[in-house]
């Protein structure tokens, strides 16, 4: 099928391209490669490929003209790099659509992706970091019939590595504006949203009668009056057993998420209050217990960290049950006064707390039910705790610097997916220096000082960075973790990455060698194991 769909597409680029040439449509795109060798390093466990070099590469090509939008992307994994899964193997053409938009309806045929409200039913995405993307394959329809009002709808297959799930995905979301639709002059806005998702797939279960239609919907309102601003989202999935063709492990149970946000925000200050509840919330598009069939997202109710031992454990939705707290602070001192200096001071105060529901997660069968209750307090089980304080000053012209303080709790065993009492809770407190100094226009120097002392895990780890940066065109950089406080001593060890890029315009080129830990790595609470690994690295991007 792929095979077919690669030629017919190649044919449609090429009469695109001709056709664009005599016509006013434009073509652009992007490219992107990512090769990476392997050598086998006993001391951390780094295993050896056996091909000299893997690689992943992905191209996308786009045409415009008008209302009317067609594209591909062509990607290649020969083989596909070690911390991807293996079903990613060959060439084809796996994304491609045509889409075009008239009378203010907008049709999409082909693949694409979607999500509804915040994604707690239905989200299509892609992020090559995470190795994950289960485009949809289908049809979408959106359209705005009034002012202020906006309606769309999708029937699909979510993609699963080359090939596409069995279940049939459906779904419509409406979305009022409230204001435009009635034409309001006030200074509070009201946004109401409604979504459903229906998955269907034809029940082969000889034991058990299982739902062959699954539903999930959701309510969502977005309040706006002058710095404050609410939104709140209340999701529920209709019973979806995973275990189907077993005697044992079906869960009858309903599924719900609530996530709700209230921030105010002025010049110099800014605050945001959240709390989520999730409860057998994973969405799947086949009856299936393999993670690369989910079509929802739960977003962690987490701080996303960049610098490297502050995101060393990070947070992993807990799809299953998980009671979430969150606030964050911003505050810039004044310029001038005692504490903001010359050019004033941002200061940014974050805690996150994430626990267990009360009693675990709903679960029915023929002997058991259990509901857990709305509010589970802080007397539950822990799986992650942050508390965190990030300073950010201007020095003068040529320094700036950014420095952070936090404490970390990390459940691995939970998180991790361990037997419970394997590792236990992980207590880590975090410090971090980050000083840029502007050597002359167009070369800057940066240092990184990292410090995470833990207790438990693999012990304490630091770390440094030096980059420099010769405007527009190149960068070096250095970078060393020690991981000093393993209790095991062959495992007190240094992991050195050298890397150099060079930019011309629309092109970038990154060299690297060096060695990577085995560890979570997450996007927005969505995570994946990295293998440990040791060889050279190259990266082109490229776009047009």
């Amino acid at each position: 099928m792929f095979k077919k769909i690669t030629y017919t597409f190649i044919f449609s680029v090429l009469a695109i391209n001709s056709f664009s040439q005599n016509n006013s449509g434009e073509i652009h795109g992007d490219f992107d490669l990512n090769m990476q060798s392997y050598q086998e390093d006993e001391l951390i466990g780094a295993e050896a490929a056996d091909e000299i070099i893997l690689n992943n590469a992905y191209l996308n090509i786009n045409y415009t003209k008008g209302d009317f939008v067609a594209g591909l992307r062509y990607e290649s994994y020969l083989n596909a790099l070690m911390d991807f899964d293996d079903n990613y193997k060959g060439n084809g053409i796996p994304f491609r659509y045509a889409s075009y938009t008239v009378d203010g309806l907008e049709v999409t045929a082909g693949n694409y992706y979607e999500q509804v409200g915040s994604g707690l039913i239905f989200r299509s995405y892609e992020n090559k970091g995470l190795g994950a993307d289960n485009a949809m394959d289908g049809i979408r329809l959106k359209y705005s019939p009034l002012k202020g009002v906006y309606l769309k709808s999708f029937i699909g297959k979510s993609r699963t590595y080359f090939t596409y799930s069995d279940g049939i995905i459906r779904g419509a979301d409406t979305e009022v504006n409230i204001n435009e639709a009635l034409n309001l002059e006030s200074k509070t806005r009201i946004i109401i949203g409604q979504g459903l998702v229906s998955r269907f797939q034809a029940d082969i279960n000889p034991k058990f009668k299982l739902p062959q239609n699954v539903a999930a919907y959701s309510t969502r309102l977005n309040i706006i009056n002058g710095g404050w601003n609410y939104s709140g989202e209340y999701a529920i999935k209709l019973n979806d057993p995973v275990g189907s063709l077993t005697t044992e492990g079906n869960n009858y149970a309903n599924g719900n998420a609530l996530m709700s946000s209230l921030n105010y925000s002025k010049r110099g200050f800014g605050i945001v209050a959240e709390m989520h509840r999730v409860d057998h919330m994973e969405f799947r598009s086949e009856r299936a217990a393999e993670k690369q069939y989910i079509i929802n997202y739960v977003p962690t109710l987490t701080k996303q960290h960049t610098y490297t031992l502050l995101a060393l454990y990070p947070s992993a939705t807990q799809t299953e049950g998980e009671f979430g707290t969150q606030i964050d602070v911003f505050y810039k001192i004044k310029k001038g006064s005692l504490l903001g200096g010359k050019y004033g001071t941002k200061i940014i105060f974050n805690f996150s707390r994430i626990n267990a529901l009360n009693g675990g997660s709903s679960y029915l069968n023929d002997n058991k039910e259990h509901n857990p209750m709305f509010i589970s307090t802080l007397g539950e089980e822990l799986y992650y705790k942050d508390i965190n304080l990030e300073v950010y000053k201007k020095i003068n012209k040529k320094i700036r610097a950014t420095g952070v303080i936090a404490k970390q709790s990390y459940n691995k065993d939970i998180l991790e997916g361990k037997t419970p009492g394997t590792y236990g809770i992980v207590e880590s407190t975090i410090a971090i220096a980050d000083i840029s100094y502007k050597i002359k226009k167009g070369h800057t120097v940066r240092i990184e000082l990292q410090e995470l002392l833990a207790n438990g895990g693999e012990g304490s780890w630091s770390m440094g960075l030096a980059e420099y940066t010769i405007s527009p065109h190149w960068f070096f950089a250095v970078q060393d973790m020690y991981n000093y406080g393993n209790e095991d001593a062959s495992k007190k060890l240094h992991y050195i990455n050298l890397n150099i890029g060079f930019i011309k315009g629309a092109n970038r080129f990154e060299i690297g060698y060096g060695k990577k830990r085995e560890g979570i790595f997450c996007v927005g609470g969505v995570c994946k194991l990295v293998p440990s690994s040791n060889g050279l690295n190259f990266n082109i991007t490229s776009s047009f």
